[in-house]
């Protein structure tokens, strides 16, 4: 059994075509886990002091994930292992050897320097918090360094398995990780609270990476550290790695600047931003990250054979299926918010007055999926085109802008008492206390949306004729939108004379019976529109779509 289970994982995907079917799979699964962690995470500790200081404590290893252990991503390093396989494995062992030994003396003296820096830099990050959580939180920031670590390092051992068409092993390594995370709460979380999750968030990381060693072993190719470095190529990696980690640290500088106001809010503010967060993610990971992955390498092949004309009805494609699927998801979670939050959440001491703060943050959220599924197709377009500095500008400078929404959203709410009465209102929460918190991802969602319009912009300045390709699908979207909002509104109310909202599957039930009223209706609204891209949906239906080619994705979070 142990060996059928170690030869399916390290067995080789000939094509890539068999391979897209179980990474689709794997994908879900591993959503399904995330799901599962973040409803353990709430109903153990529900949102208050100590999930607050978890998710706080996340943020610094979270960040150096991100523009350290980039230097070792996948998609920087896989293209330098293709090359050497050309001129033998020796030359391949020579170059991991060479990265492993860098990444080991820059990832270890930057963890050991912020194990110092952490008490300094969390009293300045987490004002709000009391003498204690903040203790708690820096005790978890420098367990919690271990993980970009290993994180890092199955970034290397990944690229291995990925260039070598081992996609199994790589699409299992997640699962794990959020399996660690899962047991750490069951087994420890009761004993040791916040600290027995860290643990299993290191435990899951060190899996994630002891996964792959098994076959980068058998192939000869596990690394050795050398002092003697060759700087030619490590000059090569940083240098293609370095435009594409200042852009993803923005998203990360941003994320940490909301966290850090949110503790200066009521206990449970920072764990009502997070979770909401994780749930808006979704779309963004399945609909975003898949479209401007699947279309990178094209877009990169028709720019380098300089056929702007298919360069740009790439992105106008991939934009429009983007924007066919998105705006009705979003009309869905708006609606649907509620449902969505508590069935997902809603258990244990995560109560009624979280799911409201809740849902009504991951509403605000949900607003801007489409712009953020959208700003990763034009980010890997401009660098598709050699255009590396401009996506960073624009992220920086919308970066500014979002920190500048998200202060000035608090001191107008509480400076304007018809402005806060308004949002209460609109959202239901009038008799939940904490709601300054949403003022958080309202200037996150009109920072995330004015980034996306920039970048529109950007990109049609460069490369004119997008937008009049776009305007017709965004046009029959948005008209589907208001029709699924509104079937799933009106579904909604008549599936809640039927059912109460004493359990989880009446409230499943009404969710499921409202989104299916609302899906009935904007494809309906498409149909008689004539929609160019439902038909090509029905059509990558019936053509079996999972026989099309992979493109794996680099892990771009703790």
């Amino acid at each position: 059994m142990v060996r059928s289970v170690i030869r399916f994982l390290y067995k080789e995907a000939s094509g890539l075509h068999e391979a897209a079917y179980l990474l689709a799979v794997f994908a879900i699964l591993s959503q399904i886990l995330a799901f599962l962690r973040d409803r353990l995470l709430a109903h153990t500790f529900g949102a208050g002091a100590l999930l607050d200081t978890y998710y706080a404590a996340f943020r610094i290893p979270d960040f150096l994930f991100v523009t350290v252990a980039s230097v070792v991503s996948l998609s920087v390093i896989v293209p330098f292992i293709v090359e050497r396989e050309r001129q033998g494995k020796a030359e391949v062992k020579k170059f991991i050897d060479n990265i492993f030994s860098f990444f080991s003396i820059l990832i270890i003296i930057v963890c050991a320097l912020t194990f110092f820096l952490i008490p300094a830099l969390s009293s300045h990050l987490f004002k709000g918090f009391s003498e204690e959580n903040l203790h708690r939180a820096i005790t978890l920031s420098r367990l919690l360094l271990l993980s970009p670590i290993f994180l890092g390092f199955s970034n290397l051992f990944g690229s291995l398995t990925q260039a070598y068409n081992r996609f199994f092993v790589y699409a299992f390594a997640p699962l794990l990780y959020n399996l660690g995370i899962i047991l750490g709460i069951l087994v420890l979380g009761e004993r040791l609270n916040v600290y027995g999750v860290a643990i299993g968030v290191v435990v899951g990381a060190f899996l994630h990476m002891a996964v792959q060693v098994p076959f980068v072993a058998w192939m000869k190719l596990f690394p050795k550290f050398k002092l003697n470095f060759d700087f030619s190529s490590i000059r090569k990696v940083v240098t293609l790695s370095f435009p594409r980690t200042l852009t993803l640290s923005t998203n990360h500088i941003a994320t940490i600047f909301l966290i850090s106001m949110a503790s200066l809010m009521t206990a449970g503010s920072i764990s009502i931003l997070s979770l909401s967060l994780n749930l808006q993610s979704v779309p963004l990971s399945i609909i975003g990250v898949s479209y401007s992955l699947a279309a990178f390498p094209t877009l990169t092949r028709h720019f380098s054979e300089r056929n702007i004309k298919a360069f740009v009805s790439q992105m106008s494609a991939t934009a429009k299926h983007i924007i066919f699927w998105s705006l009705p998801i979003t009309a869905i979670f708006i609606v649907l918010r509620a449902q969505i939050v508590r069935v997902l959440l809603g258990s244990g001491h995560f109560n009624w007055e979280d799911t409201r703060l809740t849902a009504a943050a991951f509403a605000l959220f949900s607003i801007s999926s489409v712009f953020q599924s959208l700003m990763l197709l034009f980010v890997r377009a401009f660098y598709s085109a050699g255009h590396t500095k401009k996506p960073f500008l624009i992220n920086l400078l919308c970066t500014v802008i979002l920190m500048l929404c998200a202060y000035g959203f608090v001191k107008i709410f509480y400076s304007f008492e018809a402005f806060r009465h308004f949002l209460e209102a609109l959202f239901k929460v009038e008799d939940v206390p904490g709601t300054v918190v949403l003022m958080l991802p309202l200037g996150y969602t009109i920072g995330t949306i004015l980034n996306g319009i920039i970048h529109w912009i950007g990109f049609e300045k460069d490369f004119g004729g997008f937008s009049k390709e776009v305007k017709r699908t965004l046009f029959e979207s948005l008209a589907a939108s208001v029709l699924v909002g509104t079937g799933a509104y009106a579904g909604l109310n008549v599936a809640a004379a039927f059912f109460k909202t004493d359990t989880l599957f009446s409230v499943l039930t009404q969710g499921l019976f409202g989104a299916l009223v609302g899906v009935v209706a904007g494809s309906s609204i498409l149909y008689l529109l004539k929609s160019k891209e439902q038909k090509e949906v029905w059509r990558a239906i019936h053509k079996r779509f999972w026989k099309s080619k992979v493109i794996a994705t680099d892990p771009e979070i703790v």
